[in-house]
């Protein structure tokens, strides 16, 4: 009887940017299904309260980013991987607020596993999958990139080879788009797989529209255009 191949497990490092998100960050850590993972990695990005320290004795690793920005947090962690002696195969991205659930981390992972995936977006069956910024992201790639997709949420696995080639420079909430339109320009292996969407525990950095809130907001919708437009241009 011949050897049946099965494919090998990647190594996972997970990466969580969180901001003043002491007590969600607490309820997903320990949600992480650590055996199938190497390292969680802590961006704090500027809090004010023990989100670090919840962190730190949750066992993940905790870099701080102190300006504030999705972009920058990512980009202070990949900067982190590069830097270790293994650099992992697989980083999978999560937020901070409790809106990802750990216990979906294994179906992100195994399409890159099992069926050379190199990008993987979590596609969430809820009303954050259907806000006007989801929509109109979704309709733009479709119309200029002839890419269909259900989703463009932020929870996510990549294969870090494939991340560092993207070289990615966004430092706001347009890092996501920017992350997804080079991936798809490139050729790179996109796939989708159902993921939970539980309601956040903890702030939301765009829970309300008002003030800065608002702001950021529009920021990332700014730079979400941006991306999909420059890049289209290239073509």
């Amino acid at each position: 009887m011949s050897a049946v191949n099965t494919p090998k497990s990647p190594v996972v490092d997970v990466v969580v940017v969180a901001r003043n998100q002491a007590p969600s960050v607490a309820i997903t850590l320990s949600a992480v299904p650590r055996k199938q993972v190497r390292s969680v990695i802590v961006v704090d990005n500027g809090s004010t309260d023990s989100t670090a320290a919840v962190a730190r004795d949750a066992g993940a690793v905790v870099l701080r980013e102190a300006k504030v920005g999705r972009g920058r947090a990512c980009l202070r962690a990949i900067a982190h991987l590069e830097t270790l002696p293994m650099p992992p195969d697989v980083v999978v991205l999560m937020a901070g607020d409790g809106s990802d659930d750990p216990r979906d981390l294994p179906s992100l992972v195994e399409p890159i596993r099992r069926d050379n995936a190199e990008l993987v977006i979590g596609i969430r069956h809820n009303v954050r999958s259907r806000l006007p910024y989801a929509r109109m992201v979704k309709r733009l790639l479709s119309t200029v990139y002839r890419v269909r997709l259900d989703d463009v949420g932020p929870y996510r696995a990549i294969r870090f080879p494939a991340l560092v080639a993207l070289a990615l420079t966004d430092r706001g909430g347009g890092l996501d788009v920017e992350m997804l339109v080079k991936a798809i320009k490139l050729g790179l292996h996109v796939a989708e797989v159902p993921v939970r969407s539980p309601a956040r525990t903890g702030r939301s950095r765009l829970r309300a529209l008002n003030g800065k809130a608002l702001t950021r907001s529009l920021d990332a919708t700014g730079r979400a255009l941006f991306h999909i437009v420059r890049h289209s241009t290239t073509r």
